[in-house]
Formats: C-alpha cells, sequence, structure tokens
C-alpha cells in the first residue's frame, strides 16, 4: 500500500448465550464503510450497511486515527482476549500496518487496573471516536426522511 492509502477495520464481539454477537466497521481505501452489527438478542437480525465516503471523510478519518497517536503502541501487555470478548483494530496508514487485539473492555476504571492503562487508555478513545464517527455517518447515509435544505 502506498502512503496515500488507509485502511481501517475495527471488531468487538463474543460468544454467548445469543450466539456470536459483534459490532465490526471497516473504511477500504476507495472509501467504501462498511458497517456489521449481529445482535441475537430477541431474535434481532444482523445488520449490514455499506457506503462510499468522499475524500474529505476519508482525511477526517485519518485525522482522528493521526491524532490519537495509536500507531505508537504495542499491544504486547494488553488483557488477551476471554470469555467476555475480543476486540481487533487493524490500520494501514503512512506505510505502516498495525494490528491490536485485547479483551472487550468495560470502562476506564478496568484500563487502570492493567500494565499499560496508557495504551489503553489511547486504543479505547480512539474506538469511541471512531464508532462515534461511523454511527452518525450510516445514520445519516440511511435516513429514512432525508434532510431538506
Amino acid at each position: 500500500m502506498t502512503s496515500e492509502e488507509f485502511y481501517i477495520r475495527y471488531y468487538v464481539g463474543h460468544k454467548g448465550k445469543f450466539g456470536h454477537e459483534f459490532l465490526e466497521f471497516e473504511l477500504r481505501p476507495d472509501g467504501k464503510l462498511r458497517y456489521v452489527n449481529n445482535s441475537n438478542y430477541k431474535n434481532s437480525k444482523k445488520i449490514k450497511k455499506e457506503a462510499f465516503v468522499n475524500e474529505i471523510v476519508l482525511n477526517e478519518f485519518r485525522r482522528i486515527v493521526d491524532a490519537s497517536e495509536i500507531m505508537k503502541e504495542d499491544d504486547s501487555t494488553w488483557p488477551l482476549p476471554d470469555k467476555v470478548g475480543r476486540q481487533e483494530m487493524e490500520i494501514v496508514m503512512n506505510n505502516e500496518h498495525i494490528s491490536f487485539t485485547t479483551s472487550k473492555i468495560g470502562s476506564l476504571h478496568d484500563i487502570q487496573e492493567t500494565r499499560d492503562p496508557e495504551g489503553l487508555r489511547t486504543f479505547y478513545y480512539l474506538v469511541q471516536d471512531l464508532k462515534s464517527l461511523v454511527f452518525s455517518l450510516m445514520a445519516l447515509h440511511f435516513k429514512i426522511k432525508p434532510i431538506q435544505k
């Protein structure tokens, strides 16, 4: 991938009494944003949405990732995935390719008890920022009544 290419994938999920429940999103270099939410709670169906974003939105994702300084982090001391669940993040940016895997994080308090609270805090806040942006984009794109000027 060239220095101009940008890719990000995030997954959080677990296997429990309702089966494999997860949330995943992926942003590809061509601007394709893919979102999947599989919750079997009360017989919910898997929600799949795809949309294309323009260069301005791609640049905002890049800016968020760059500002977080997540590319400087190392997950070697982060908690391993367990029965509670797992999180994965893969990022390609500026000729770097990095992957993180850790357990689900319930709260900031959980982070304080780990061997790398600063690194996990960086990861936690980046995930919150990216999820907020993805949820907003999907809500706007798939709005039943489009916003009128």
